[in-house]
């Protein structure tokens, strides 16, 4: 998988990105963890990581687990939203290769993915082969994603090659494929006996009260922080409030 360093090994922290991510989106909280090291990877079928044929979350995390193996220490991994799924399946699949989890707004629970979906049709629609600019691809998106932040953070996906001839850089047609398996949360009984942050937006609604206890099931050493006026990217809406969670966390 493709990585980018922030600070120098060995790393405190690993991040992995949501859905249409790119391990690049955690730059600004890396900077704010400074002089702890961050390690951003770019999962499967995202940014400039390999593409696979199905969307497995036991895969992914058997990707993840092979990389910080070879980090030798145990990390602290977080993860946003499709991301701390994985980081959530990493953590009971090898628990070893982990000191403490951070989950930003999911939980391990069935989820809709109906918004995503009108997100990956829209994309699915732009022949990157036609377009003459960036500005042209925001033009034709915007019918169908007018929320101008979101626009721009799906547009990071498409970009020119040496040419400069545009392409998705995301494996989009597996992942508008399979959709519907990215918002199933796969069976599993084990669980995650070491420290868990739970990082919630208070205006998301891609988490619920009701999910705590779903959390506590599998990760007993959950607490919660639920972050005001903040919401699905709660890293983004606040995130000194999240650097200084995370730093927190770490040192307790």
């Amino acid at each position: 998988m493709n990585t980018i360093s922030i600070g120098d090994a060995p790393y405190t922290f690993v991040f992995l990105h949501g859905l249409f991510g790119q391990g690049r989106n955690w730059t600004t909280i890396a900077k704010k963890l400074l002089p702890f090291s961050s390690l951003l990877i770019d999962l499967p079928n995202h940014g400039r990581s390999e593409w696979s044929d199905h969307f497995s979350y036991e895969d992914m995390a058997d990707s993840v687990a092979s990389l910080l193996s070879s980090l030798d220490q145990p990390v602290c991994l977080v993860g946003h939203s499709m991301g701390g799924r994985v980081a959530m399946m990493t953590a009971l699949t090898h628990p070893d290769s982990i000191s403490r989890l951070v989950v930003e707004d999911t939980s391990p629970v069935d989820l809709s993915m109906s918004e995503f979906a009108v997100y990956a049709a829209a994309m699915s629609l732009i022949d990157p082969a036609e377009l003459t600019s960036r500005t042209q691809a925001r033009r034709l998106l915007a019918e169908s994603v007018p929320d101008q932040r979101i626009l721009g953070f799906l547009l990071q996906n498409l970009q020119p090659d040496e040419h400069g001839h545009w392409h998705w850089i995301l494996n989009l047609p597996l992942l508008a494929r399979d959709m519907d398996r990215i918002g199933i949360w796969p069976q599993i009984h084990t669980q995650y006996d070491r420290p868990v942050l739970w990082i919630t937006g208070a205006n998301s609604d891609r988490t619920s009260a009701a999910d705590l206890s779903a959390m506590k099931a599998l990760f007993p050493l959950t607490r919660q922080l639920r972050v005001k006026s903040a919401g699905h990217w709660v890293h983004a809406d606040a995130p000194d409030v999240f650097a200084d969670a995370l730093r927190a966390f770490v040192q307790s």
